[in-house]
């Protein structure tokens, strides 16, 4: 088989994981097995319990994957002081490799 025969058999299959991470220290072990074991194309994660503020920790530590989502905290920390235990968010880590992909 030819490398772009290769490629062309490869473009047909799509990983996609979901996780729930319980706050994104608490998950991001499992993030980084996830990825090591299995590099999937996307990762939709819940719960990852970061403010508005802090989405780009994501960024900084996946850099092998783009990320968008968001914070269900934004009213909570918008009306003062977090009192009370984090809660919710949602994101996507796309691998890097779709990008000229996901552009056309």
């Amino acid at each position: 088989m030819t490398m772009a025969a290769n490629n062309a058999v490869k473009a047909d299959v799509l990983t996609i994981v979901s996780y729930n991470m319980h706050g994104f220290f608490q998950g991001c072990p499992a993030i980084d097995n996830i990825i090591a074991n299995f590099s999937p194309d996307v990762i939709a994660l819940q719960e990852h319990w970061l403010t508005p503020n802090n989405l780009n920790k994501f960024d900084d530590r996946f850099p092998d994957y783009f990320t968008f989502g968001s914070s269900a905290m934004s009213n909570t920390v918008e009306t003062g002081i977090l009192r009370g235990r984090p809660f919710g968010g949602t994101i996507i880590m796309i691998n890097n490799r779709l990008k000229n992909i996901l552009l056309i």
